[in-house]
């Protein structure tokens, strides 16, 4: 929520339109939260070439962008809230949904894995 909103205040302070800056800000908090679930919350249930990890998330959180960007318009623009304020009502509706998307597409666990048997020293124990 902080990077996406400090890039969005620091762009639309610099004369950028706030749709504009908010494209950039949300695009900014989606490699900053990439980088951080692939790298400490999900990586248990990392496959594939990295690239294709940050692929496969950034177009699942294309719909939180639209999400984001839809709700920050319609807050600032019909009910008069100032963008910021707006941009965080959006953060919080695209948190949910990205956050489901991630689970359930990006980081998903292969079926194989959640059925091998527990490798290590207590894999070979027999049991009576």
């Amino acid at each position: 929520m902080g990077v996406n909103e400090g890039v969005l205040i620091l762009l639309a302070a610099r004369g950028y339109y706030y749709i504009d800056a908010s494209v950039v800000a949300i695009e900014v908090s989606i490699l900053s939260n990439f980088v951080l679930n692939d790298f400490w919350t999900f990586r248990d249930r990392r496959h594939g070439h990295i690239v294709v990890r940050l692929l496969k998330f950034n177009v699942l959180m294309f719909v939180g962008l639209v999400a984001n960007l839809a709700i920050l318009y319609a807050f600032t623009t019909y009910v008069d809230l100032h963008y910021a304020v707006s941009n965080l009502i959006g953060i919080g509706a695209a948190f949910l949904l990205r956050y489901w998307l991630s689970v359930r597409f990006a980081w998903i666990k292969k079926e194989e894995d959640s059925l091998a048997p527990p490798a290590g020293p207590e894999a070979s124990v027999s049991r009576p």
